[in-house]
């Protein structure tokens, strides 16, 4: 529950926007629901309003003229008119039951009926919160599923979409794999800015924890303060970092740091790379160099290659996983930053679309700040929901 608090703490943004636009729509149509239900329910109403009225012309006109009606008949005739209209508060009390189901409180929540309208209100709400048309579509398809027609409160609209979006990213839930070759490469790729020497030390400090040897390598050698931020976090994991001269050949640093490491006997080598931008062709051939040469010391390297994204980034985040699966063969995901955005939802539309495992997520900047991915917990946290 630590971890779940921390996590929702941090998707505050996306948590209390979500709820906010939720209880908005909901709220919206309860006041316009009793003209609505009284106009489009007449179905509804059309048998109860023939129970009370059918018994009415019965008593008043033939009870008095019938000879087999004694006096002590009419009045018991006059009081079975009376329970009849005790039966029009009966067709409304059924939902108040079933929300009673839930808590005495239920009745008071404002409920709405589930129509065309609000599953549109739902998926524009989702396509701002960065889900992506496709993913919002489906994840409204499928809350109302059976449900059509049905009055619901904001609690039970999120508590369905809390269940959708879980279901969507299980299968994507994946911790980072260890395979018995001696050194594991990992490489870690993503653009300018998106956290990926954050994400190698705090990668870095979790695997040492858990017993491993580890080794870095600083490939992105034409920028010093990347070179000198990298070493900070590895003095942090208490791990080595290898680096090479201002202005080195990223690709050679690698294939030596793979040398070191399997010397050495590390278990993991991750290797940082130059930040670099999706649309720029030559850095995009520098790395697909970088990955080239790991393969001519190890065919089978790199073991892992972890794109890091910025949730910032929002819909963009989409691009760089596909530029970045062709080029060098991404095999799983990292997600900075949750911390910093209203727009959570991207990490549902990449899960929808691309089913990359996503390993972990970072929500801070402090080294214990990378979580593996729980996607209910996510899901919960996202959606503004309490985990009990």
């Amino acid at each position: 529950m630590a971890l779940f608090a921390k996590l929702k703490e941090r998707l505050l943004k996306s948590s209390s926007r979500l709820s906010k636009e939720v209880d908005a729509i909901v709220e919206e149509g309860a006041s316009e629901a009793p003209a609505e239900v009284s106009g489009a329910g007449a179905s509804a109403a059309a048998p109860a309003s023939p129970e009370p009225r059918a018994p009415a012309p019965q008593p008043a006109p033939q009870v008095e003229s019938a000879p087999v009606a004694p006096a002590e008949v009419t009045p018991a005739a006059a009081p079975a008119p009376a329970p009849a209209p005790a039966a029009e508060p009966e067709v409304p009390k059924k939902p108040g039951l079933l929300g009673r189901l839930m808590g005495r409180t239920a009745p008071s929540e404002p409920r709405r009926v589930l129509d065309d309208d609000m599953l549109e209100s739902l998926e524009e709400m989702l396509i701002a919160a960065d889900m992506g048309v496709d993913t919002a579509l489906r994840v409204t398809a499928n809350l109302a599923e059976g449900r059509m027609g049905k009055r619901v409160s904001s609690r039970e609209i999120r508590e369905l979409l809390a269940q959708e979006i879980a279901r969507i990213m299980e299968n994507v839930a994946k911790p980072l794999p260890i395979y018995p070759k001696k050194p594991q490469v990992v490489l870690v790729v993503g653009v300018n800015g998106s956290g990926k020497t954050t994400t190698i030390g705090k990668l870095a400090s979790q695997f040492r924890a858990a017993g491993k040897k580890v080794v870095i390598a600083a490939g992105d050698t034409f920028r010093a303060a990347a070179v000198e931020q990298l070493q900070v976090w590895g003095d942090r994991a208490g791990v080595p970092v290898l680096t090479a001269p201002e202005g080195s050949d990223p690709a050679s640093l690698a294939f030596d740091a793979m040398t070191k490491a399997e010397a050495d006997g590390a278990d993991l080598l991750m290797i940082d790379t130059a930040g670099r931008l999706q649309n720029r062709a030559d850095l995009m051939e520098e790395l697909a160099k970088i990955v080239r040469v790991i393969r001519k010391k190890d065919d089978s390297a790199p073991h892992n290659t972890l794109l890091v994204l910025d949730a910032t980034t929002g819909q963009n985040a989409l691009s760089q996983v596909e530029t970045f699966k062709k080029l060098a063969d991404v095999s799983g995901l990292v997600m900075t930053k949750l911390d910093g955005t209203a727009k959570g939802g991207v990490l549902v539309a990449l899960a929808d679309k691309f089913a990359l495992p996503i390993h972990a997520i970072g929500v801070g900047e402090q080294i214990d700040d990378l979580s593996p991915f729980d996607p209910e917990e996510f899901a919960a946290a996202l959606t503004g929901l309490d985990k009990g």
